[in-house]
């Protein structure tokens, strides 16, 4: 069934026309190993069903768009991306929502419910790591002034910006360790790390960032090593961190040492990555132990970003003329 010619009315027509038989995008959903990930594609899948139809997604729905004609389905979504181009959203935001209906696709493929694919739809095109300086370690040094360790709420916070700093790590890293995953003897921190599923790593520890993990949880004296590594304080004591928790720790503490940049936990590892290139002299393979990136070539846009290549090249040419 071809969509309608309008792109008014992408929203008021529904273009499907097939009967369910299962519930795909719950199966879809229930496959995807990180949380954030399966919340992530239940909304934007949810964003696409309403801005086609008018409708949230119903297993009914799903079924009726994966058994539409190759043609239409494709033109359906080539038409909800130029949407999104439209209202001007960034580039990594419209890759997100495709990323999503290319997943429900490939699965229903997989199973039998779809005899086709959106492998023809490019995604758009994006340039990695614009920016990776982060701030400077003197800032750092300010943000770590910064939590009272006298207090519980402050050797948590200390600690967490320990391992943020020092180890590199990403917020749902150190979001997902329980206390289990810490051996102040060996001094290792065993966490999931990105795109590893469920095999977890180890990672060594300095002496300072054990130090502060183990005063923090001294001052917490949870005894059950199943709980979370960190917890919320308040309002409800004892949940497990969530990244977003994190983030919002690192913002604040960043607000209170008067620091003008935007400081993420994702931005402090952009600093630490940064900080370990310029004290190794742009060692990038041994950073790269640090960092875990699989691919080398990102730890070269870092260096190149932090030695300025293309600014001294650019110097060289102008002295030669």
């Amino acid at each position: 069934m071809s969509p309608t010619d309008s792109s008014d009315s992408l929203n008021k027509a529904n273009p499907f026309a097939i009967a369910a038989e299962r519930d795909l995008l719950a199966e879809l959903l229930v496959g995807k190993r990180n949380k954030s990930t399966r919340h992530e594609y239940a909304k934007d899948l949810k964003k696409f069903f309403l801005s086609v139809c008018a409708q949230e997604p119903t297993p009914a729905l799903v079924m009726q768009f994966l058994q539409m004609d190759r043609y239409a389905a494709v033109t359906l979504v080539l038409r909800y991306k130029a949407c999104l181009v439209d209202q001007g959203l960034r580039e990594a935001t419209v890759n997100r929502r495709l990323a999503a209906i290319k997943s429900l696709v490939n699965y229903a493929y997989k199973v039998g419910k779809c005899d086709w694919t959106l492998a023809d739809i490019k995604s758009e095109k994006i340039k990695p790591y614009r920016d990776t300086t982060g701030i400077s370690p003197e800032a750092f040094k300010k943000m770590l002034a910064m939590p009272d360790r006298e207090t519980i709420k402050g050797k948590r916070d200390y600690a967490l910006l320990r391992l943020l700093w020092a180890n590199a790590l990403r917020r749902e890293e150190i979001s997902y360790c329980n206390i289990e995953d810490l051996d102040l003897e060996s001094r290792t921190l065993s966490i999931l790390g990105k795109g590893r599923g469920t095999q977890k790593e180890n990672v060594d520890l300095h002496l300072k960032t054990c130090k502060a993990l183990q005063d923090w949880l001294l001052a917490r004296k949870e005894l059950d090593i199943k709980q979370p590594l960190f917890i919320s304080l308040r309002p409800r004591y004892g949940h497990r961190l969530t990244g977003d928790g994190i983030r919002k720790i690192v913002v604040a503490i960043a607000r209170i040492a008067g620091i003008s940049k935007t400081v993420s936990p994702h931005k402090i590892r952009h600093s630490s990555v940064t900080a370990a290139l310029d004290a190794s002299s742009g060692d990038v393979r041994s950073v790269q132990k640090l960092s875990r990136h699989a691919n080398l070539n990102t730890l070269m846009i870092y260096d190149d970003n932090r030695t300025k290549a293309q600014g001294r090249i650019t110097a060289l040419l102008e002295d030669l003329v």
